[in-house]
């Protein structure tokens, strides 16, 4: 049977209640995974694996990582037990080690929330392997891009890349009370130039992410817009999926690299 190429995608995957309550984005995770050919792996950056440098994991049968603190019980009990695929793992370190980007094995890493939320809704029955790869803390945009550059030609293999974060995240923003949860302006001016600039094919301009309006109040720490930079070095044709807004002003896009 003949390979199909999957798309690159950046998945905000806001909360970790995504999983259990999922509001808009969760029907078009679904509806997205049956649009599309299915994987035969499935290779995640996630906003919560930041290590010193550049690590892939190898491990087999990774745990469900609960990596978070206060939430409902029902949340706990979620196990997303999807294998790992160490051969697929070791190809990877191999592609980074020929496109001179250092990186190392992890065969004990568990598997974070930015992992299993948007997968629960996507692959429910957990068969596909998963591969997770880290954000390296010293990283660029520069260099994010570059790795899924790396990467894309997986996309040829019926692979999916998936780059987990959220392209507005400042939690001491959110409006709890969800009847009152009003989108603020600087929340909606991050998220549409961000996206008139990739609808006009000016990464470069993404890329500099400092120029863009409101960076801060959006993201107070950088690590759930960095795997938007390496989402969009796996294709240079981008499209919205899904667009929304929870609990006001965090934003829970969903965008497409072919």
């Amino acid at each position: 049977m003949q390979l199909q190429t999957l798309p690159g995608l950046f998945i905000s995957h806001g909360s970790p209640m995504l999983a259990i309550n999922p509001e808009q984005v969760g029907p078009a995770l679904e509806r997205l995974s049956l649009n599309l050919p299915q994987p035969k792996a499935i290779v995640v950056m996630s906003a919560h694996w930041e290590s010193d440098a550049l690590e892939v994991s190898t491990a087999a049968r990774p745990e469900t990582w609960h990596d978070f603190r206060g939430f409902p019980q029902e949340l706990y009990e979620i196990r997303y037990p999807a294998p790992g695929q160490p051969e697929l793992a070791e190809q990877i370190l191999r592609m980074f080690a020929d496109a001179q980007l250092s990186a190392h094995a992890n065969s004990t890493r568990p598997r974070d929330h930015g992992v299993w939320t948007p997968l629960v809704h996507m692959y429910p029955t957990a068969e596909i392997p998963v591969i997770e790869i880290s954000i390296p803390r010293h990283s660029t945009a520069q260099s994010l891009y570059a790795i899924g550059q790396c990467l894309a030609t997986l996309r040829q293999q019926q692979i999916l890349i998936i780059g987990s974060g959220s392209i507005t995240h400042n939690l001491s923003e959110l409006s709890w009370n969800a009847d009152q949860a009003v989108v603020p302006i600087w929340a909606s001016t991050f998220r549409n130039t961000v996206v008139s600039k990739l609808n006009n094919s000016q990464f470069d301009d993404v890329l500099d992410f400092n120029t863009l309006p409101y960076l801060n109040k959006n993201h107070p720490s950088l690590e759930h817009l960095a795997p938007l930079f390496f989402a969009m070095g796996t294709g240079p044709r981008f499209s919205i999926v899904h667009s929304s807004f929870s609990m006001g002003s965090l934003g829970m896009d969903i965008y497409r690299f072919d």
